[in-house]
This record gives C-alpha cells, structure tokens and sequence, in this order.
C-alpha cells in the first residue's frame, strides 16, 4: 500500500508529466574481483580503487546518518506507521481495499474537512470514493453510493477543469454499480485530463471488461504496466489474465501480488483473488487456506468467508460450510451469497431453506437497485435456475444490448435454453466459449450450459467434449450442476463407433 508520502509524490510526479512510478535504488555493482592469483603490480593496483571505493561507501553512511538525525531526533529510531485514515486514503485512492475501521477514520476526518471547507474539492473526492469502498465491504449501497455521488458531484462543481480524483472516483462508483457505460465515459474523461496518472487504468480495465472490450482492456492494463508496478498493479493483471484464459500468468501474477502487499487488508485481499482463482481450478484445499488465511489477516474479508463456503462445500465439510456463509451474509449481505447458499441447501434437499435464501436474493438486489446497481445480470441467472426462465430471458436480452460480455452472452443462452429455445441460446454460449468469439475464460459453469445445450440438439459428440471439460476444469463447481453434469454424461454413454471410418 502507499504511503501519505508516496501518494504526494505520484501527485507531483503527475504534475511535472512523469510517470509516478516510485523509484528503487540500483545495486551497486562489485568494483574489484577478489585479489589472489593474478600480477603483485595488478593486486596493489587494485588495493587504493578497494580503498576508494570503501571511503566513498563509508562518506554515504556518514552523510546518510547526518541527514536521519535531525535536530530533535535519535539515529536508529523506526519510522512510526501512517495513521489509520492515512492508511485508508492511500487504500481508496490506489483501488486497493481497505480495513474498515481505517476506513471510518478516514470518513470521519473528510467529512469533519469538508465542513469546515466546503470548497475543498480534493477532500470531497476522497470523501466520495470512502463512500464507494464502505458501500463495497459493506454492501449497504442504498445509503453509500447515493451519497459518495454527492460528494463526488460536489468536488467537480467546487473545481469542474482537471479533477482527475473526482473523475477517477465516479468511474470507480460506476463499476461498482455495474454501470460500465457510464464508467467507460467517465474513466475516458480522467485518462483525456491526466493520461499519466495511473490511477486512472484500473477503472478503464473494470469498464472495457464488463463491456466485453477484452482489447482494449488488455491495452489499458498495458499503459498501466508502463506507469507502474506494484502489488495493486499486479492483481489488476492477474484478472486481465484470468479473462484471457492465462490462468498460470493470473497465478503467477497473483502470488507476487500477495508478497508484495504490506496491508494486512490488501494483502487479504489479494489472497481472496488467489483463492478465488484456485477455485475456479478446481483446487479444493488450496483455494481454502488461501480464504482462510485471507479471513485471519482481515476479520472484515466477507469474499473470503464465502469463498471458504464454497470450498469446504466442495470438501464435503457441510456442516462448516453453511456457517461460513452465513457469517459472510452477516456481515455482507450479497445477493451473490444468497444464491449460492441457497443452491447449497437444495442440493441438500432442504426446499424450504433454499427458500428463504432465495427470497432474500430478491430483497437485496431490490434494495441494491435503490443505490443504482444493476442487478438484473445476477436476477437473470437466478430467474433462469429457480423461477421464471422468460423473465430471465427478457432480462438478460436487455443486459446484453447495453453490456455485451461474456458473462451475459453465457447466462442469456442459458435463459434461452431454459425457455426451450436451444438453437438460439447455443449461439450465445458459442460466444461465451469459444475464442474465436473472444470467449477465452476456462469457466466450468459456461463449459457446462454449452454442454447440456448440445446435448438438448443431440449434438451427443460436442455435448460430451464440453461437459467433461466443464468437470476436468472444476469438478465442484456447483453443488447442483456438476452433480446433473455427471449425470448426463452417463446418460451419453460412450463415442460410439459404428461410424468411425474403416482403413485397410
């Protein structure tokens, strides 16, 4: 994570035009080899360019120690640690998570600035982006993101020219209300007023990839790799990564993320997405220690909560399971959770349990409406599995004229298939698998709703290459669906051979 320090030096280094990267001292390279066989003239030679080198090396110390004792200062005592809104500012204005009780300092610091100075368009943009990142932990968005648009608004009304923060921070509200238009539109305003600082990237990758421009993700997160590096830069490739269908280059990438973080809130975060990863993989047991690690670093790491839900389901730890989800939905009541723990329930033939989860799956995306989020991709899946297949299909119709991704192009053809229509929901789920198409996620769920699409249109041979594939990425990938996976690939049977050609 930054430091206050840091972040002034990124914005000064943004002001002169540069690109803000910190930089790092270059080693020092061996002056002389080690004296023993060579010429005596070459050996005392070499002894005063030792001497010189030693001097000078000796004068640095020297200088280094008149420079850190100060008047007022001892030599050798450790730097005292940013405070807690420092901390949180640095969090929220790079896009990394941040601890929640920093995060409260830090709203209660610029709420008390922006009192007292209502013109004060910086800490209006700090002040709203808090907002976005509460909203998020939190997932009380009905009553954060409203307001961090008014903070927000606010700063660019008190100084309209060159707000990148206030531009940045309403890009960064956008993707969190899956509003990715608007966030394209605003985080293309940012980079237009500052196409140097960096901060700006990350939320042009969020917007180009909620609109499945996966190019012009890839060039934005190309841009950010030459501004900088880091463990924020470096989770934000491993996403990039993962969407392209890279997932050892998302691994990798992942793993320095989480050696680099300082923050136990970054870093937990980090580990989340590693877990995450791990998952999608089909790595049970490490996908586990990394949520469990992740929850150990940050109490408040609500994905990881639910991520250990999915996992020790997957471990047949069931027990354990549905309490890590319900701490999860606790605290974060996501309508994602919901879903999943509902799905968890009917797998385990508890109707009326899956039920209530269910039901409160509604109520949250309703209630996430009144904060501006788009919840209709989510309700559309939802819809598709346990409830009204055609509403699904109405709804994700929508869903992909105004954001034509993967993820929609996967869920609107299964909607389609759902409501009988199997041809046209195969082209929407070619598009959401195939790389021709752009479709290079390794996604068990997409492999398996193109599978039992096929299967549908006695596509027997197609329709078995994708539903063993959907359980050779991950064989967990759903307590409902793999299990029906399975079972239709029983049902298929094995290649049949009548039709295979005969050579002599």
């Amino acid at each position: 994570m930054e430091s206050a320090t840091e972040t002034a030096a990124d914005e000064a280094a943004e002001a002169r035009g540069t690109a803000g990267t910190a930089g790092t001292a270059e080693p020092v390279a061996a002056a002389d080899a080690q004296p023993g066989t060579g010429p005596g003239a070459a050996r005392a030679r070499s002894r005063p360019r030792r001497r010189v080198l030693i001097g000078s090396l000796a004068g640095c110390l020297v200088l280094g120690g008149i420079l850190l004792c100060l008047p007022g200062e001892r030599a050798g005592r450790p730097a005292s640690a940013p405070a807690p809104g420092a901390q949180a500012r640095a969090a929220v204005r790079t896009g990394v998570a941040a601890a929640l009780p920093d995060l409260a300092v830090l709203i209660g610091e610029h709420e008390a600035r922006v009192r007292a100075r209502p013109k004060d368009a910086r800490a209006w943009a700090v002040l709203g982006t808090a907002y976005v990142e509460q909203g998020r932990r939190t997932a009380d968005t009905a009553a954060e993101y409203p307001r961090a648009e008014r903070a927000l608004r606010t700063s660019l009304s008190v100084r309209p020219a060159r707000n990148t923060e206030a531009l940045v921070g309403l890009a960064a509200l956008a993707n969190a209300r899956r509003d990715f238009p608007a966030a394209r539109s605003w985080g293309e305003a940012a980079r237009k007023a500052a196409p140097k600082r960096w901060t700006v990237y990350p939320q042009l990758i969020d917007a180009y990839t909620g609109l499945g421009d996966h190019k012009r993700a890839k060039a934005a997160l190309d841009r950010l790799l030459e501004l900088r590096s880091g463990p924020a830069v470096l989770a934000r490739a491993a996403a990039v990564y993962r969407d392209r269908g890279w997932r050892e280059d998302a691994a990798a990438a992942l793993s320095d993320a989480v050696a680099g973080a300082v923050a136990p809130a970054e870093r937990a975060a980090c580990l989340e997405r590693a877990g995450q990863l791990a998952w999608e993989r089909g790595e049970r047991e490490a996908a586990l220690r990394h949520f469990q690690e992740a929850v150990r670093l940050d109490p408040d790491q609500r994905a990881a909560q639910a991520g250990q839900g999915r996992a020790l389901a997957a471990l047949g730890r069931t027990s354990e399971s549905l309490s890590a989800y319900r701490v999860a939905l606790a605290k974060q009541p996501l309508p994602q959770y919901a879903l999943e723990l509902g799905e968890l329930y009917e797998s385990l033939g508890m109707a009326q349990a899956a039920r209530v989860q269910y039901d409160l799956l509604r109520e949250r995306v309703r209630r996430e409406a009144a904060g501006g989020v788009d919840g209709e991709l989510l309700l559309g899946r939802f819809e598709a599995d346990h409830g009204d297949p055609a509403a699904a299909v109405r709804r994700l119709r929508a869903q992909w004229r105004r954001t034509p991704a993967i993820e929609v192009a996967d869920a609107l053809g299964w909607a389609l298939h759902r409501t009988g229509r199997h041809a046209e929901g195969l082209r929407y789920a070619v598009i959401a698998t195939d790389r021709a198409h752009d479709g290079t996620v390794r996604s068990a769920p997409y492999m398996y709703h193109r599978g039992m699409i096929e299967r549908q249109l006695r596509r027997d041979g197609a329709a078995r290459r994708h539903l063993e594939e959907a359980l050779r990425i991950n064989p967990y990938f759903s307590p409902l669906h793999a299990r029906t996976a399975r079972t239709a690939l029983v049902a298929l049977g094995e290649p049949s051979m009548a039709k295979v050609p005969k050579f002599s």
